[in-house]
């Protein structure tokens, strides 16, 4: 009678390669931050009225779906988009196509001419997430920017190295965060 070879008995080792799996899956660290870090304004008053801003403080920056921008009505460029933005908000010669300044006492700072004007972001449904991102970052740089030079000039450092609450939110207060973005529609083609 012929004999049989033994076996190996596997039965456990799906327990072991399981209890592998679960253990590489909850040690390792998956990396999936996307998007941008940016805090959301809170949610306007029912009854409150909607503020009336005038055509000259508005900065349209429109990007379509062949990712081309237009600045304010005219072709535009990603790598002078910062460069405009901050033109557009700090107005120095006080041209009347740009935004307006209004004097306003600030904590700390004092008396300072704080912009009246509001970036007015659309994109078309077509446009790229990288573009959109570049545009994005293009921007909060632009007010990044002026937060540091504002700083640098008042309290002799950046506003990133800012240590007192006081002088960043005074900071905060000269330079806001002014973007508003429109829902994305079809505004320039499909690709």
């Amino acid at each position: 009678m012929a004999r049989k070879t033994p076996e190996l008995n596997t039965s456990s080792m799906a327990d072991i390669s399981f209890l592998l799996l679960t253990f590489f899956l909850l040690t390792s660290s998956i990396d999936t931050d996307l998007g941008l870090s940016r805090k959301l304004p809170p949610m306007p008053d029912k009854d409150a009225p909607i503020p009336d801003v005038k055509e000259r403080n508005v900065f349209v920056v429109l990007v379509n779906a062949y990712d081309m921008l237009l600045v304010e009505g005219k072709p535009g460029n990603i790598n002078t988009l910062r460069k405009d933005a901050k033109n557009f908000f700090l107005n120095p010669t006080n041209d009347k196509n740009l935004s307006e300044k209004k004097l306003e006492e600030i904590p700390i700072i004092g008396p300072y001419e704080k912009s009246k004007g509001v970036i007015s972001l659309q994109n078309d449904r077509g446009t790229s997430y990288e573009m959109y991102i570049k545009v994005q970052n293009e921007l909060a740089a632009a007010v990044n920017e002026m937060r540091d030079e504002l700083s640098l000039k008042q309290f002799g450092v950046k506003f990133t190295d800012l240590k007192d609450e006081a002088q960043s939110k005074a900071i905060q207060k000269a330079i806001p965060v002014a973007i508003s973005e429109a829902e994305p529609k079809d505004i320039g083609g499909t690709k």
